[in-house]
């Protein structure tokens, strides 16, 4: 573990506003798997995202500190809006006109990369020896609902957010989301040392005052950390681009507290029912996967370049230098990885940015005899990866936050396919 709270004055969710005050740490939670091959890396931070050049520091950061490669280092970020966007090429774009949007500090930044590859050297000194692994699982209540939803007329929205008030909204049904948190631990024989837990939602109860914050899923990891003392909780977000609590959150600052008891409920019951298995060497794959960028309206990189002028409003300067940051990427021919830990009866992957939770459900299907545990808000560069079904109806949240064209459906179904091949 390691601390990588911003300080105040830092943008946050990618520039839209900044931190004013700290209501609770963020921090960085990870396991390094040694075995025969080279170690695995592991980490869940509580930021926004990491994306393009800023995910790749990270895995070059962090191999170097495990003595392993960057492709086996496996990122995946909360996803909480009170917390940064760190994408140094849009920062770049943005210093060198001199404007006002700022996405990330890299000075921060760096200091933050040494202080996590600091701890990673450090957890190497004393490694623990692990002989089983631990999987288990129980359904959240009353926590998740897609954003999309139908009006009694029949109608399709998509404008049910985090934090919802309508009551149409609050009242059709939860829609296509899953349900499921899933526990991945690793024990000492009878001892505990870490569980992981993975669940589909986007991580916000109120948001967007400034107040730097975990929220309800890191209130729910220290719960469950004084709860089972000596075993390291770590909580990743699944793939839920389009699953949010707006069905069962007001906004009302108390409901922080109250998803929090609910998710830490659900963790409670997972660890309940986890059975355990002897540990064998588990199979590393990763697919790469090309995304194609988004060439509609507003999107091209001629209306993002406009975007970066003095008088435009600075976060709309930050969405232009993170699209054009995507667009210098992809045209450099490096792709995103989809990597995956298999285990046998259990496996991990991580998904890019903002994935939408029909992957995950598929990633599932792919391999029904095992457990699959997803992690997504990986290497955020892409901003939202929906369906084409999602494009088709027209859906609202693609009016900003989507680097990606048609086409990335497929793409990203073929790499999971490939990751998910049975051992």
């Amino acid at each position: 573990m390691a601390d990588i709270t911003v300080p105040l004055g830092h943008g946050m969710m990618g520039g839209a506003w900044k931190a004013v005050r700290v209501v609770d740490p963020l921090e960085v939670h990870g396991w390094v798997l040694l075995s025969d091959t080279l170690p695995i890396v592991f980490a869940s931070l509580d930021w926004c995202e990491l994306r393009n050049e800023g995910y790749h520091d990270w895995q070059a950061a962090l191999a170097r500190a495990a003595m392993t490669t960057p492709d086996r280092v496996m990122l995946t970020t909360v996803h909480q809006h009170d917390a940064p966007v760190v994408d140094p090429g849009a920062e770049r774009l943005l210093r060198a006109r001199r404007l006002e949007g700022s996405v990330c500090d890299p000075a921060f930044h760096q200091l933050v990369l040494e202080r996590v590859a600091a701890a990673v050297r450090r957890s190497l000194s004393d490694p623990i020896e692990v002989t089983h692994l631990g999987h288990g699982q129980a359904q959240v209540e009353r926590v998740a609902s897609n954003r999309r939803y139908l009006m009694p007329d029949g109608g399709v929205r998509f404008d049910r957010t985090s934090a919802t008030r309508n009551a149409f909204a609050i009242e059709a049904g939860e829609g296509v989301i899953d349900p499921i948190l899933r526990t991945l631990s690793f024990w000492s024989g009878d001892v505990p040392l870490s569980t992981t837990s993975f669940y589909a939602v986007h991580p916000m109860s109120y948001y967007g005052q400034g107040e730097v914050s975990a929220d309800f899923p890191g209130i729910a990891r220290r719960l469950r950390e004084t709860q089972l003392p000596g075993c390291q909780q770590i909580y990743a977000s699944g793939a839920s681009g389009n699953v949010t609590a707006g069905k069962y959150n007001s906004g009302a600052r108390e409901n922080r507290a109250v998803l929090a008891g609910r998710l830490a409920d659900a963790m409670s019951r997972a660890w309940d029912t986890t059975r355990r298995v002897p540990i064998s060497a588990p199979g590393f794959r990763s697919s790469a996967v090309t995304l194609p960028v988004r060439d509609s309206a507003g999107f091209d990189a001629e209306s993002l370049e406009g975007q970066l002028r003095p008088g435009v409003a600075p976060f709309k300067q930050c969405l232009a230098a993170m699209g054009l940051s995507w667009r210098e990427r992809v045209a450099t021919g490096r792709p995103i990885a989809v990597p995956c830990l298999d285990f046998g009866e259990a496996a991990l992957v991580v998904l890019p940015g903002e994935s939408y939770v029909e992957f995950q459900l598929l990633a599932q299907s792919l391999r029904p005899e095992a457990m699959v545990c997803v992690a997504g808000y990986g290497d955020g560069a892409t901003g939202y990866v929906p369906t084409e079904r999602h494009r088709e109806e027209g859906d609202a949240n693609l009016a900003d936050w989507c680097w990606v064209g048609p086409g990335s459906e497929r793409n990203l179904t073929e790499a999971l396919r490939a990751v998910l091949r049975p051992r």
